[in-house]
């Protein structure tokens, strides 16, 4: 499986969460909840971003520096991180609340970029074998954290 395909997966697997969490989070009536399904978005999130920015980003820095996008999908991430924080330590429940949902919106434009610029160019940029190579690696990943 290629590296592309594989983080598409991942992303499938995040729309259905962004889904459920739209669905539920107007009708959450504690902090808690707001908070405890922030930390699942954030613990997802963090897997995710770890084997995007080490296995995917780091062979096509050069062609995003051209582009002129590394930096913006950094600052994204960072602001995704951000905001995920920042439900953490809101005492509001109507804040925490738009802090989430305000997150899954920045979720939702930010895989869209990469679904539509990101994949594509790694597609035209790397090789075959590199994709299939790092896909493996992805794989190897998740089989030490299953085991962990």
């Amino acid at each position: 499986m290629k590296i592309t395909e594989a983080l598409l997966a991942e992303h499938l697997v995040f729309h259905n969460l962004f889904d459920h969490i739209e669905k539920i989070a107007p009708r959450l009536k504690t902090l808690a909840e707001v908070k405890v399904l922030a930390s699942l978005m954030e613990t997802m999130l963090s897997a995710h971003s770890h084997t995007e920015d080490e296995l995917f980003m780091k062979p096509l820095e050069p062609s995003f520096e051209q582009l002129g996008h590394c930096a913006i999908f950094h600052h994204e991430h960072d602001l995704i991180e951000q905001n995920l924080a920042l439900v953490h330590e809101s005492k509001s429940l109507k804040h925490a609340r738009h802090l989430l949902l305000t997150t899954v919106v920045l979720c939702r434009s930010h895989f869209d970029k990469e679904e539509r610029i990101v994949f594509p160019m790694a597609e035209r940029v790397l090789k075959s074998k590199t994709l299939l190579e790092l896909g493996q690696s992805w794989m190897n990943q998740r089989n030490c954290a299953l085991l962990a």
